[in-house]
């Protein structure tokens, strides 16, 4: 499955759509060397974008199997736990627990191949109509935004 936009970011960490459907998202991604700590396991840093990432994309999923996706989202505040660390192909879950108009609260699950849990998060997005692009800012959700 494709993203349903562009973020240079996610492309170059590799990451991989899985699954984005009725309030559910799933991206998987291989550790690769340059995204390792010194210990040689996922550095924090790539374990929260996964997990901000397929959060923000279960916010944008419609609540309908087919796999629509809403407006675009913004991170207002996300929580992260790690519980081990992640090594191979990390593989990441996601589940919009409610929605408003213009909010989301989700959370999401990072696990190794093996099933074993690496982090859990907690986050607030804020749904937009447009985002900056380029400098200039194109359609927003509120005039006073």
């Amino acid at each position: 499955m494709e993203f349903k936009v562009h973020i240079p970011f996610v492309q170059l960490l590799g990451m991989r759509l899985e699954r984005m459907a009725a309030g559910e998202a799933e991206i998987h991604m291989d550790l690769r060397e340059e995204f390792t700590n010194s210990w040689g396991v996922a550095h924090g840093g790539v374990t929260m974008t996964l997990l901000d990432v397929v959060m923000a994309h279960a916010a944008r999923s419609a609540d309908t199997p087919e796999g629509e996706a809403l407006p675009g989202v913004v991170t207002i505040e996300m929580k992260t736990s790690f519980m081990r660390p992640g090594l191979g192909t990390l593989v990441a879950t996601g589940k919009r627990l409610h929605r408003t108009v213009s909010m989301a609260f989700c959370e999401g699950y990072v696990h190794d191949q093996q099933g074993v849990l690496i982090g859990h998060a907690s986050g607030t997005f804020k749904y937009l109509k447009g985002l900056p692009v380029g400098g200039k800012r194109i359609q927003k959700l509120n005039a006073s935004d």
